[in-house]
């Protein structure tokens, strides 16, 4: 629901399965001090349990500037593609293809606070309940499950910590001073999961052994000044991973 909106009842009774289902998400945030610029490819393919099999693509998508929009690597037309203030929508498409779209979006400027924005200097995400679509156009809802790779490029030294779901894969440094990292979650997951952080924090490093004897690593990131304050945390997340293992 937007500012002014009437809520709307959503009823389990019209629950009607998504006509595209996307397989994999690959996401670049080239993060810069005027704009974000979020580049998106997806693997998509029309969903066998849905018998509306003629129907366009359409995909949500709020406070986002289109900047390029290709199909299977060929750059589409404005005429190819209807684009509104909520969705994108791209008639004709085949069964299954790849889409790629570039948009700009203002953390910064962001006072929803859902999507990406900035709080104490910090870009941070907040996507449940429909804030991924302030990100990128994406069939934002539950029952649409995907594996994520998230690649972060920014200026080292105001965001030294770049983060995303899953683990990561790739670190790099750039020209200019700013760096990339690549993240990948090899488990599928709704969109409202995903999470992004590019900021200074630091790092409290543990590990945790399991049953068969194996070795996992365990971050927690919290603001320099809350370092000390995190080992009871940690404890917690030892001792619930050892629950976990046991019951």
């Amino acid at each position: 629901m937007r500012d002014n909106e009437a809520p709307r009842a959503i009823r389990r009774a019209d629950y009607r399965v998504p006509d595209f289902l996307v397989d994999t998400v690959e996401l670049y945030f080239d993060i810069r001090d005027t704009h974000t610029r979020v580049t998106a490819e997806l693997v998509i393919r029309r969903n066998p349990a849905s018998d509306r099999h003629d129907v366009p693509l359409q995909l949500d998508g709020e406070g986002i500037t289109l900047r390029e929009i290709a199909l299977d690597g060929i750059e589409l037309t404005p005429d190819e593609y209807v684009l509104d203030e909520r969705s994108l929508r791209v008639p004709g498409v085949p069964a299954a293809f790849r889409l790629r779209t570039v948009g700009d979006i203002d953390p910064a400027a962001n006072t929803a606070l859902e999507g990406l924005y900035v709080s104490h200097g910090m870009y941070c995400t907040q996507c449940e309940a429909e804030g991924f679509r302030r990100i990128t156009w994406f069939p934002d809802r539950p029952d649409v499950m995907a594996r994520f790779r998230t690649t972060l490029e920014a200026d080292r030294a105001a965001f030294p910590l770049l983060l995303s779901n899953g683990n990561r894969v790739q670190h790099e440094e750039l020209p200019n001073g700013r760096h990339r990292a690549t993240w990948e979650d090899p488990h599928p997951k709704p969109c409202y999961l995903f999470a992004l952080v590019a900021g200074d924090l630091a790092c409290h490093e543990d590990e945790y052994v399991t049953g068969s004897g194996r070795r996992v690593s365990l971050q927690l990131f919290v603001e320099p000044q809350d370092l000390d304050k995190t080992a009871h945390a940690m404890e917690s997340l030892k001792r619930a991973m050892r629950w976990d293992e046991q019951v």
